[in-house]
């Protein structure tokens, strides 16, 4: 290879100083400027071109060259024509310099407004909850977490996904109808890369928040990724962290809780949502109690230490709360809902309590008591030989028929219609199931499957074979379709719905279905508890569980006497003689002006209702 030429070097270097950015080009024009001030200045000095008056000294001349290249207007009043000649020429070669400096400038303040835009900075915030990913959780998360701590000074939500930041700031405003006082800042980054995650300060916050990217191949691969770059970063301090996040697979949940070393609390949704449907679909009214209890507002779980209960049985702690209701405990055997009434409670174990804040979880000096001339407390037996129709179906069909094989006797019939092939599930489930293929949107079809002869009506969205939309229009006019044929059978069967988008359910209302089941908003209200209360987690595990206490609504007529005012302690014991929890009451009929359909959870317990033919009380008891 040839030597390369002079000019070939100049260029190169020129080319690599080029590179350096706005640097480099402003160095290179101060010693342009500079070299022509010099050459400028020592040739009229040489020359003797100055005007009359004026110094002909060589550096006054240069001085005076270089106040023309930073105002035009310096060598305007000058009569002689040899000095204007060089400070003319001075003066334009000054502003070509001027011009692009200031262009440089501009430039380069216009790049850096754009990477802060583009939130590539690091948030310096502290005690904050940081939500890595995106996706349409998030909005939800993010309202609810407004919730819970509006009582907090200045609280500061971060979100860090590979997004834009202008993009994500503009669609939570408009998704979120309320932030309160809480602030939120946007970051751009991949948090699968340990060091984009560190944009967030993470290790400086009250709780990590990891949403997998639900349009990813490998959702769940990316949710391990990131808790793999939270808790194997070289940079991570000594202490634990509060990680919560979900897999979808459950075949990957040893390997998060690998990666989680501890830190990190994992949800199932394809384990907590097919439960949650199974047993709505069960017990009409039942999503509206889980809804209430998830969401922020409103009461919800707290886990308390009461030493000064040690030595009391289960139901005598019951009684000692007027503002808050015990549904179970914490001790050296893990979570226990719904323990026998006479449990001993031991020293260290702590109560699971419902109430509607932290500082209403007193107790009481005395034990509060029922009226037993109003409490029944009636041992009636329930008949599990029921018919459920199940239209549609997606690849959470198998657990769902599962969970249902728990509660049903040997023999009870199912029925599956789906326009869309169903999932393989087990055989020897004990459940006798009959499948239909049909358009499941066609009134003539569902007409064929008799559904008033069903006891329970479960819609579930075509989620695998569809978007969210079309899934949900055509959940919607199956809804519909079936809300018509009960009305020209004069039948009455329960109805449960799954949607996939939360707007969508509201409009699905007209049809007067019993329950929604939104998943992702479900979802979405168990990482944002368990993100405020990491040991909820294991609440809510034991409370979704096939076996063990779960959620049931019963006639009240089976706890007190109907017509009568009684308080809720004589509730809490007529539940307590069945060997159940009562945490609170639905009335059946709604009335005119008053929201009586939405569950009343946690009642004070000195306050007296009169229970009527149809209303329910909610209890947590064991199938």
């Amino acid at each position: 290879m040839s030597k390369p030429s002079l000019r070939v070097r100049l260029r190169y270097r020129f080319d690599n100083l080029m590179g350096r950015g706005n640097a480099g080009i402003i160095g290179l024009l101060g010693l342009v400027t500079l070299i022509w001030v010099l050459v400028m200045g020592f040739f009229t000095w040489r020359l003797d071109l100055q005007p009359e008056g004026a110094s002909h000294r060589w550096i006054e001349t240069t001085w005076r060259m270089l106040t023309f290249t930073l105002d035009p207007g310096t060598f305007a009043g000058d009569p002689d024509w040899r000095w204007r000649v060089p400070s003319l020429l001075t003066t334009i070669f000054g502003l070509f310099v001027v011009a692009t400096l200031i262009g440089i400038i501009a430039s380069g303040f216009e790049d850096r407004i754009t990477r802060l835009r583009k939130g590539r900075s690091a948030v310096l915030e502290t005690g904050h909850t940081v939500i890595l990913g995106w996706n349409n959780k998030v909005f939800t998360i993010i309202s609810e977490l407004a919730i819970a701590k509006e009582s907090e000074t200045k609280p500061v939500i971060v979100v860090l996904a590979d997004r834009d930041r202008v993009d994500m700031e503009d669609e939570i405003k408009e998704r979120v109808a309320n932030l309160r006082n809480t602030k939120i800042v946007c970051r751009s980054g991949s948090p699968i890369h340990s060091d984009e995650v560190l944009r967030a300060n993470p290790y400086e916050a009250h709780s990590i928040i990891v949403l997998g990217d639900d349009d990813a191949v490998a959702v769940d691969a990316n949710t391990i990724k990131t808790a793999l770059a939270l808790t194997n970063h070289t940079d991570r301090p000594a202490g634990a962290l509060q990680i919560v996040g979900a897999i979808r697979r459950p075949r990957n949940l040893s390997i998060a809780k690998l990666v989680g070393k501890g830190d990190a609390q994992w949800i199932v949704p394809i384990e907590a949502i097919s439960n949650l449907t199974v047993q709505t679909c069960r017990h009409a009214g039942l999503s509206t109690v889980y809804s209430e209890l998830l969401q922020f507002e409103g009461d919800e779980f707290y886990i308390t230490e009461q030493p000064e209960l040690a030595g009391l049985t289960y139901f005598q702690c019951q009684m000692r709360f007027p503002s808050a209701t015990v549904v179970g405990l914490i001790g050296a055997g893990g979570v226990s809902l719904n323990p026998p009434r006479d449990h001993v409670i031991a020293e260290g174990d702590r109560l699971i309590v419902i109430a509607e804040d932290d500082s209403m979880i007193e107790v009481a000096p005395t034990q509060g008591t029922a009226n037993d001339a109003h409490v029944t407390g009636l041992n009636v037996a329930e008949n599990p030989i029921e018919r459920t129709l199940i239209v549609g179906s997606h690849s959470q069909l198998p657990t769902m028929l599962s969970e249902l094989s728990e509660y049903s006797q040997p023999g009870s019939p199912v029925t599956i219609a789906s326009m869309f092939p169903v999932p393989a599930f087990a055989q020897d489930l004990g459940l006798d199931i009959d499948v239909r293929a049909g358009d499941t949107a066609d009134v003539d079809f569902l007409a064929s499957l008799h559904p008033e002869t069903f006891d329970h009506i479960l819609v579930l969205a075509y989620r695998d074979d569809l978007d969210a939309e079309s899934a949900d229009n055509i959940s919607l006019v199956t809804l519909l379709h079936l809300r018509e044929l009960a009305a020209s059978a004069d039948a009455e069967f329960t109805i449960v719905s799954e949607m996939l988008n939360d707007g969508n359910r509201r409009l699905a209302e007209v049809a007067r279905v019993d329950d929604f089941i939104v998943s992702d908003h479900f979802i979405s209200l168990l990482m944002a508890q368990i993100s405020q209360a990491p040991e909820l987690n294991d609440v809510f595990n034991a409370l979704f569980a096939s076996t063990g206490a779960e959620f049931y609504l019963r006639p009240a007529q089976w706890y007190v006497q109907l017509g009568t005012p009684v308080s809720f302690y004589s509730v809490a014991e007529g539940a307590a003689r069945r060997g159940e929890t009562a945490i609170g009451y639905r009335d059946l009929t709604p009335v005119v002006g008053d929201s009586r359909m939405t569950p009343r959870i946690n009642p004070p317990k000195t306050a007296e209702h009169v229970f009527s033919d149809g209303d329910l009380v909610i209890v947590l008891a064991r199938s």
